[in-house]
């Protein structure tokens, strides 16, 4: 068994371990790229403030998102295709995540379904949106989070169109993977992954096939979602979602103080600062270059999270000094899914668990609610 020490060794394994095909679409982000390297760069560029003598005794990082207790401020993001990194990737995570005490995030893109999911947990978990053309599914699905008893609804706002990732074009992306000679190729040396998928009946996009009509083209996924991610999709429409929800609603994709705004007048109960991992507009700044300014002009009307670059307990940190009230963290734990199942998504979050639990104390606080600007050496990224 390899030794972990940080997030870049569970990665490493994954590479090793997944099929090229999911191992890019998970690491990889939109046209040149430069956002998704970005989200990482500008959390290396904040410094922090090393304080001594104090007492750093008695230390806790417990949180409160949406009026519930977690173990500290992180949340797995919602991600696509997680049962695709490991054999029933989803239920895996989703158990990781509620033995140790963090939020998890079902995508509407899973493989396994909401009721999978639920199954085979005992606790509430949270269930990520696409709006689709197809209203009616879209009420049905809502309902089936409702009877899954998800206790929040993440609406994703910034993918109503899909931004073309070159790798995913490159490679062929198709769930399950097309038996071409160079898949088999590949395939043939991850044999740990083909074993588990062949004792698994979930190859597919579980809340989806069998439930939407005219799905028959599951297999291509930028075509799919071409056809039918809705890019109408509009502010109005968040009234039509929580009339049928009733329940806590995040909107994901902000980047923009004016979207902060008009997420909180829509009725938002927490937004999700995040340009998608990178993974939708190139070009565009980092999601912790973002956050000081929305922060800053929503002030307390909402809790604020964000996503994107997160590797680390210090980044968690930085992101708190920043403002966020929380963190998701994404391509992470799917390397540590895509590693070692359930065991390392556990080892991704205890690893940030510890660095985050040191970095507190080095920095001369014993609570997490004690971080502020104050930590920072350098308020913003980029600052002298």
């Amino acid at each position: 068994m390899p030794i972990i020490t940080c997030i870049d060794d569970l990665q490493r394994l994954a590479k090793r371990r997944v099929p090229r095909m999911f191992y890019d679409y998970a690491d990889s982000g939109s046209w040149t790229e430069s956002t998704y390297r970005a989200n990482q760069d500008d959390f290396s560029a904040l410094k922090l403030r090393q304080r001594v003598m104090v007492d750093i005794s008695q230390r806790s990082l417990r949180s409160t998102l949406l009026g519930r207790s977690y173990r500290m401020p992180v949340a797995l993001a919602p991600i696509g295709l997680a049962g695709m990194q490991y054999p029933d990737g989803e239920i895996h995570a989703a158990r990781a995540a509620e033995t140790f005490g963090v939020p998890f995030t079902l995508s509407t893109m899973s493989i396994c379904s909401i009721e999978d999911v639920a199954a085979n947990t005992t606790q509430p978990f949270w269930f990520q949106l696409y709006m689709m053309r197809d209203r009616d599914y879209i009420a049905r699905l809502i309902k089936r989070a409702e009877a899954a008893r998800c206790s929040a609804l993440v609406l994703t706002a910034d993918l109503q169109i899909l931004g073309q990732r070159h790798k995913d074009v490159r490679n062929g992306l198709t769930v399950p993977p097309r038996l071409t000679l160079e898949n088999l190729i590949d395939l043939a040396t991850k044999w740990h992954w083909c074993l588990g998928m062949l004792r698994t009946r979930r190859r597919t996009f579980g809340n989806i096939a069998g439930h939407v009509k005219e799905a028959s083209n599951l297999d291509s996924l930028s075509a799919w979602t071409a056809a039918q991610f809705d890019p109408s999709l509009s502010w109005d429409d968040v009234a039509w979602i929580k009339a049928r929800w009733g329940g806590k609603l995040i909107i994901k994709g902000i980047m923009e103080p004016e979207d902060a705004g008009a997420a909180i007048d829509a009725g938002a109960d927490a937004i999700i600062v995040s340009n998608h991992g990178g993974r939708q507009l190139d070009g565009a700044p980092s999601s912790i270059r973002a956050l000081p300014a929305i922060v800053a002009a929503v002030g307390h009307r909402t809790e604020v999270y964000m996503d994107g670059g997160i590797r680390s307990g210090q980044d968690v940190l930085k992101a708190i000094a920043l403002g966020a009230k929380a963190v998701f963290i994404g391509r992470a734990f799917l390397y540590g899914l895509g590693a070692m199942g359930e065991k390392g998504v556990t080892t991704c979050l205890d690893l940030i668990h510890r660095e985050l639990d040191i970095t507190l104390a080095l920095c001369g606080l014993r609570n997490i609610r004690q971080v502020s600007e104050k930590v920072l050496w350098s308020e913003r990224p980029g600052d002298p």
